[in-house]
């Protein structure tokens, strides 16, 4: 019988070995494998069905090119290879269910979560993927810890291997490495593969619960421990590190918002850092055993009074925390008693202080606009300190604003005038208003992102605009080079090595030329107008050499008529000097009367040499009667009237309207070039930054690559062109170190990637 393609049968996905090792499994648990199978195919079903328009969405709010080219291969990638996905995971779920009665000797267990420890320093990517799966698997085991635990007793019961919640093929800790095995096929950035955990958490591991409650129920059927009753799960009120219970709570009622399990586990991990790592931390200075940590109230006064009295010129290497404990100490002595910042908001402070650090440090910004950023300082710490969402959330609209006018700020150049730029006074007018208006409601921030926004959509506009016709420009005079090349091409093809009259070799360069270019341009080379104007040169030089025989006097007849008229239509349609046609015109009529005269005294030679005997017979008669025959010849040809001779040695090289000279042969750089490769790893909308010499550089856009020509345009961030470099002059400039690309990823993320490694690297020392 015929099955419906379309019907996937879960038995059938089990090899050969599998079946034969789950005959062998307890029809109870072969009856909560199916289930579950079932209950996962559809979760994972769900999981796809709403990766596109997750995706989709993500390319839509990219802040880059590439950014948004990598969504969209991924959703290609993911439509591709999802069945492959789909099938392989519920396989490994059916492999682990069948080798619950087979002991593994001498193997270590695979499905232990990778160690925190052990990642390298350089692996971000993998620290970003063990953050985010140890974080979903933590919520699962604190929300289905209860159900999870029976349901591990109960097989315990009924397989011979010994399985704990980790090992159980229906933990989060099983599903979740089987999904990544799945999945690691799958050619994506990091990015990508957390927005996929993140929906596999959402679809697949937030219906464990009820997975769960069906197995125990159908295990308890199958009279495998009755007596475990399973209480309602409780949620975790807290995942705060036991020595810091007293200000996680504390901080948790001044701001519920801090409940997110999300905010936790990132939060969490940053503040696990931070306190291995505190020994190579600038470090605060030895409270006594009696000192009072201020509250996160008194703390955002401390800063706003900081914040207001914040020079307008501030320095960039400012130390906040040296201000802080100023006003600490002031406060200490009012008080008589040492106060001291939590924590919890002292970790928050370092944090926004190494991001900083960073940011100032970072060669893609303009140090121009550093010293703008750097008095954003205290309005991040305070966001951060009010709202932990900021290090855990990139959509949050703080760090959004920080992240466009980074992106917005890439293709300033120092070299601009500050007070009549007008991307440099919306940002200097961005941080006047947080500087001046922001005491404690964040909202103030996505109010200045969708005035910013809106400000750079229409300098974007505008630009990409100015782009357009600057590429549009570039395409057209590639083509115009391709056509002069060709006619270059057939000129020298036809004209070298030959001697010909020099008015036709003028008429040829400087007018038939421009003929030529205009029906290549308009016709290309395969069309009959292009086979036409060839033959039209070809039968003027034939016209113009000597010629001996009757029927070359012939066809010459027959052809100059016709060719004189294929002349001046083709110079009328490209608009020629008509005073330089005409003086052309007559020189090139007299070449052919000249022509014509050589063929009539080539005849009258022939004829008079035939007729010499005769001739001499009657002279001898006449001479004995005294008489003489007088001589007929033809005028001499007027050596004036004959045009100059030219011998064509040089090749023929067509400038382009306002080139001076031809173009410098550059040098021929090997294929495997390491400049060559760097050239080749350019894209367009990347941002390079060229050192003109000591002072001065240049920061621009690639616009375009226009492949005919192999010519790189590079745009400033109007839109308007500002260089123009050939592949080998590229990796050349590479080779003296005179082009730095620009990191156009968003500029808080980086930093973060970057506090991370180095909180790491401190830990690990």
């Amino acid at each position: 019988m015929k099955t419906d393609a379309n019907v996937v049968h879960l038995n059938k996905m089990v090899s050969d070995t599998a079946h034969s090792a789950a005959g062998r499994l307890p029809a109870s648990l072969i009856q909560v494998r199916d289930r579950a199978a079932n209950q996962l195919k559809q979760a994972l079903q769900a999981l796809f069905d709403n990766a596109d328009d997750t995706l989709f969405d993500m390319a839509d709010r990219a802040t880059s090119n590439a950014e948004q080219n990598a969504f969209f291969e991924a959703m290609r990638d993911l439509r591709l290879k999802r069945k492959g996905i789909e099938r392989g995971f519920l396989q490994k779920v059916f492999e682990s269910f069948s080798s619950l009665n087979h002991y593994v000797v001498g193997k270590p267990p695979t499905l232990d979560a990778v160690s925190f420890d052990s990642l390298s320093l350089v692996q971000n990517d993998e620290l970003e993927e063990t953050v985010a799966l140890d974080s979903m698997i933590a919520k699962v085991l604190s929300r289905d810890h209860v159900a999870l635990t029976h349901l591990t007793t109960r097989l315990n019961v009924v397989v011979s291997k010994k399985l704990d919640d980790k090992s159980n093929p229906l933990g989060p800790v099983s599903l979740s490495e089987l999904f990544l095995d799945s999945c690691s096929g799958l050619g994506v950035e990091i990015k990508v593969k957390l927005i996929i955990l993140k929906l596999f958490e959402k679809y697949v591991l937030s219906g464990l619960e009820q997975l769960y409650s069906d197995a125990n129920a159908m295990l308890v059927e199958a009279g495998v421990l009755p007596e475990l009753k399973s209480a309602p799960p409780r949620r975790s009120v807290s995942h705060s590190r036991p020595d810091r219970h007293e200000q996680a709570d504390s901080a948790e009622r001044a701001s519920p918002a801090y409940l997110d399990d999300d905010v936790r586990e990132v939060f969490g991990a940053l503040q696990e850092l931070l306190s291995q790592s505190r020994d190579g931390l600038p470090s605060r200075r030895q409270a006594p055993a009696d000192a009072m940590p201020i509250s996160t109230n008194d703390l955002m006064r401390l800063l706003s009074h900081m914040q207001q009295r914040a020079p307008i010129q501030a320095p960039m290497d400012v130390d906040l925390r040296a201000q802080l404990e100023h006003l600490l100490t002031r406060a200490s002595v009012k008080s008589g008693r040492v106060r001291v910042v939590g924590e919890v908001d002292e970790d928050v402070i370092n944090l926004v202080s190494m991001l900083f650090e960073f940011i100032l440090d970072d060669r893609s910004l303009p140090d121009s606009l550093k010293a703008l950023i750097a008095r954003l300082q205290i309005p991040m710490l305070k966001v951060a300190v009010l709202d932990k969402t900021f290090f855990s959330r990139g959509s949050h609209p703080a760090r959004r604003l920080l992240n466009e006018i980074a992106t917005a700020a890439l293709g300033w150049g120092d070299h601009d005038h500050n007070q009549r730029d007008s991307l440099y006074q919306k940002i200097e007018q961005v941080v006047q208003r947080l500087l001046n208006d922001f005491t404690d409601d964040p909202a103030i921030f996505s109010e200045l992102l969708t005035d910013f926004l809106a400000f750079i959509g229409d300098e974007r506009r505008r630009s990409e605009l100015l782009e357009q016709r600057t590429r549009d420009a570039e395409e057209g005079s590639a083509r115009a080079e391709l056509a002069r090349r060709e006619v270059e091409h057939a000129l020298n093809e036809r004209l070298l090595g030959k001697t010909l009259p020099e008015v036709v070799v003028r008429l040829l360069r400087e007018a038939w030329s421009k003929v030529m270019m205009l029906t290549c341009l308009k016709h290309g080379t395969d069309s009959e107008q292009w086979q036409a104007s060839l033959a039209t040169m070809d039968e003027l030089i034939w016209s113009v050499e000597p010629q001996e025989s009757p029927e070359a006097r012939l066809r010459l007849l027959e052809l100059v008529p016709g060719l004189l008229k294929a002349l001046r239509e083709g110079m009328t349609s490209a608009a020629f000097d008509p005073f330089s046609t005409s003086e052309f015109f007559a020189q090139l009529e007299a070449l052919h009367v000249q022509a014509f005269q050589r063929f009539k005294r080539a005849q009258f030679d022939s004829e008079r040499s035939a007729s010499n005997d005769s001739e001499e017979v009657q002279r001898s008669a006449l001479s004995s009667l005294g008489l003489e025959l007088p001589l007929l010849e033809l005028p001499p040809e007027d050596e004036e009237s004959v045009s100059a001779m030219v011998e064509v040695v040089d090749q023929i090289v067509l400038l382009a309207p306002g080139q001076a000279c031809a173009q410098e042969d550059e040098p021929v750089l090997a294929d495997d070039d390491e400049a060559l490769r760097q050239v080749d790893s350019l894209r367009v909308g990347s941002w390079v930054e060229f050192q003109e010499d000591e002072e001065h550089k240049l920061r621009c856009k690639l616009a375009a690559i226009i492949k005919p020509t192999g010519k790189f345009i590079f745009v400033n961030r109007t839109g308007m062109k500002v260089l123009e470099k050939t592949r080998t002059g590229l990796a050349l400039e590479f080779r003296r170190d005179a082009i730095r690309l620009l990191d156009d990823a968003l500029l808080f993320d980086r930093a973060l990637e970057s506090v991370i490694g180095n909180l790491r690297r401190l830990k690990g020392a």
